[in-house]
């Protein structure tokens, strides 16, 4: 809960290459205090079965910048072995285009900033929800 000192966050992530949340992810958030500060690791989740994380760490007083880690490379692997039987060539390779996704952006005190990722296995967008 964002307080006047202090913004929050809080993403979810959709598989557009199936039109379903995305389950399992890792998430990790790191802040900082300042553009040529240190980025501090503050801890993470996983998205749940609606491909959100309700769990993050709050953020510290005074943090201005936000980044967030999507580890996604775990969830396409996944999704390509339970796929093998139905599609086994709806790849280039056995390689995950993007392993991570990292987005960092920028805070105010007091406000609350919803980060979706849109997903799928060659591309990637995100924006400020709401």
């Amino acid at each position: 809960m964002s307080t006047s000192t202090t913004a929050s966050v809080s993403t979810h992530i959709l598989d557009t290459s199936i039109g379903r949340p995305a389950e399992g992810v890792a998430v990790q958030l790191a802040a900082r205090s300042g553009r040529g500060a240190e980025w501090r690791a503050l801890g993470g989740s996983a998205t749940d079965v609606d491909g959100r994380c309700k769990d993050l760490p709050d953020l510290p007083e005074g943090t201005t910048h936000v980044r967030l880690d999507f580890a996604v490379e775990a969830y396409f692997e996944k999704k390509q072995a339970d796929a093998q039987q139905d599609a086994p060539a709806n790849r280039d390779s056995g390689a995950v285009f993007f392993p991570e996704v990292a987005i960092t952006f920028a805070v105010r005190p007091g406000e609350h900033y919803h980060v979706p990722l849109l997903l799928n296995p060659f591309g990637y967008s995100v924006y400020r929800g709401s």
